[in-house]
């Protein structure tokens, strides 16, 4: 869902973990890969003392993003206030995805094109956007106003490898898909930027849980993988640079997901 480098955005050997998750999750193949996702961040470092008007400003987009997610030129929408705020770093922001780059530069377009995108609270406001693909993803359907986003963001190791992803399949993937299906999650996704503003050897993992109960629901799944299945855990430390590791977490004012 996004890029946080170092903006937005969550952590992210095989046999194991694959048998650990085998009766309750679904582990994808290289065969059964899902369609490609794009995904459109701006993030918003927003005065403090304009966050009541953006937020105000936040409901019409809302409203015409509905409209987009009901005539099938997306696929989702949300937007986002940062609980762990930085000096200098986002404070809000948003994403809407699509199935093609057509489609996402189509409504990108739009979001242009109306009078706000260059109001006083834009002009006073640094600002930052990723473009992001996603192979790994899943959400549950409907609009939801009660999670918690966050985003984690990584650099692979440089001698790390993972053909097909097959690592982080059957370790964060089938882990993610679990917490999905026990309703702790409302969505998942792991990211690459697909027009690279920052460094191409990073990718993001990115969740909005369900309720402030799913931030805990996660961090118990994450410690269960450790306690469990070290090998595999093992096997997915490889892949990345801790010295890269950035984390945000921000509410979910608003989102919608096909």
């Amino acid at each position: 869902m996004f890029t946080r480098i170092p903006k937005i955005i969550v952590m992210v050997c095989v046999v194991g973990v694959a048998m650990l998750w085998s009766g309750t999750a679904r582990t994808q193949s290289t065969a059964d890969e899902k369609p490609v996702m794009y995904t459109y961040v701006s993030e918003w470092a927003i005065p403090r003392a304009m966050w009541t008007d953006y937020q105000k400003m936040e409901g019409s987009e809302t409203d015409a993003m509905s409209k987009l997610l009901a005539d099938g030129s997306i696929v989702a929408y949300g937007s986002f206030s940062v609980l762990n705020h930085q000096e200098g770093l986002p404070t809000h922001g948003s994403w809407f995805s699509a199935t093609s780059m057509a489609n996402l530069m189509k409504v990108l377009e739009g979001v242009r094109s109306v009078p706000d995108a260059t109001g006083p609270i834009f002009a006073a406001s640094k600002h930052w956007d990723y473009i992001l693909e996603s192979h790994d993803y899943n959400a549950h359907s409907g609009a939801f106003k009660n999670g918690y986003l966050r985003v984690g963001t990584w650099r692979y190791n440089a001698n790390s490898n993972d053909p097909g992803g097959k690592i982080m399949k059957a370790t964060m993937v089938a882990m993610l898909e679990k917490l999905l299906a026990d309703g702790a999650l409302h969505v998942y996704q792991i990211d690459d930027e697909v027009v690279h503003s920052s460094d191409p050897g990073l990718f993001n993992v990115a969740i909005v849980t369900n309720g402030a109960e799913g931030l805990d629901k996660y961090h118990a799944a994450i410690d269960e993988l450790r306690k469990n299945n070290p090998s595999g855990m093992a096997g997915l430390g490889s892949l990345m640079d801790e010295h890269g590791h950035r984390d945000i977490l921000a509410h979910v004012d608003a989102m919608a997901h096909r």
